[in-house]
């Protein structure tokens, strides 16, 4: 009687690992798919007007771990786009610094806008997004908003035309270092040490960050930015009979991860890996299939 066959079923994680010591870099387990190509080429000997090849041989082979995460941790920006994110809680919200876009004046301690911060008691308004700031006259600012995914915190606002213009009458940057209130969005604006002279038109940004339990924030893109080689542990969903499969590929390396955004559905990505040899291992992974005497 011919044994049970063995089937793959599902995909329950996928499970990066340190090169250096073994330990995970997390787990992803929120995933659509996954899979791994052990593929390779024929090389073959042809000549003369015989129509089929006289010998074939072994040419190069690769191996390529594909699978398609539907979460983004930290660590994912580490090994697949080089640059390890910076993670904080901000606790009761907060504001970066003012930085000036167009022109000089707006962010100047002493004769611009020396900063602009939370205004106290006001945390639960702090509405997330890209702010910009722009000089109307000497001493007067307009504000506006990139976005309005955020407006329902706290009080509710709206923008007030099509420029995306969050404040109905400019605001007074005030001299020596007095403060002017933006209630509704929780911030507060703090005028330079001297006398304030804008110059019309100039610009400056923040962002706003909201009262939360955790964030983290990374910028992609530098000359120096590496993704380093990891391991990757690979397990299936169990069957109802208990029957697994894992699959361990002892060296990867990724370069990429899409962010893909579609009305009304979880963003997907689709990560591609090369699978390398390890010659500590004497092998590119390991495959083990396992039929336990019980299921769970």
């Amino acid at each position: 009687m011919l044994p049970a066959s063995k089937h793959i079923f599902g995909i329950h994680s996928v499970t990066p690992y340190q090169l250096t010591d073994g330990m995970p870099y997390g787990i992803i387990k929120v995933l659509s798919g996954a899979s791994l190509e052990l593929t390779g080429e024929l090389v073959k000997l042809n000549g003369g007007s015989y129509a089929y090849s006289w010998a074939v041989e072994d040419g190069y082979k690769s191996g390529t771990l594909n699978f398609k995460p539907q979460q983004y941790e930290e660590f994912m920006f580490e090994l697949f786009l080089g640059k390890a994110p910076t993670k904080s809680g901000t606790g009761s919200g907060s504001v970066t610094t003012l930085t000036n876009f167009n022109g000089t004046s707006v962010s100047d301690a002493s004769t611009g806008i020396a900063s602009i911060g939370v205004l106290s008691g006001s945390s639960s308004n702090l509405k997330a997004g890209k702010y910009m700031v722009k000089a109307v006259d000497a001493t007067t600012v307009d504000l506006y908003n990139l976005t309005d995914f955020d407006f329902s915190r706290g009080t509710d606002t709206t923008y007030v035309d099509e420029t995306l213009k969050i404040t109905s009458a400019a605001l007074t940057v005030s001299d020596s270092g007095a403060t002017t209130d933006v209630a509704d969005f929780g911030l507060q604006i703090t005028g330079g040490s001297g006398v304030v002279a804008l110059t019309a038109d100039d610009t400056a940004y923040f962002e706003v960050k909201p009262p939360a339990s955790s964030d983290y924030v990374v910028k992609l893109g530098a000359a120096s930015d590496r993704t380093p080689e990891f391991g990757a542990y690979l397990t299936t969903e169990p069957r109802g009979n208990g029957e697994s499969f894992a699959i361990d590929c002892y060296r990867c390396r990724a370069i990429g991860m899409p962010f893909n955004f579609e009305a009304k559905n979880f963003s997907e990505a689709e990560i591609k890996s090369e699978v390398l040899y390890d010659s500590s291992e004497d092998a590119v992974c390991q495959v083990r299939w396992i039929r336990p005497t019980s299921p769970v």
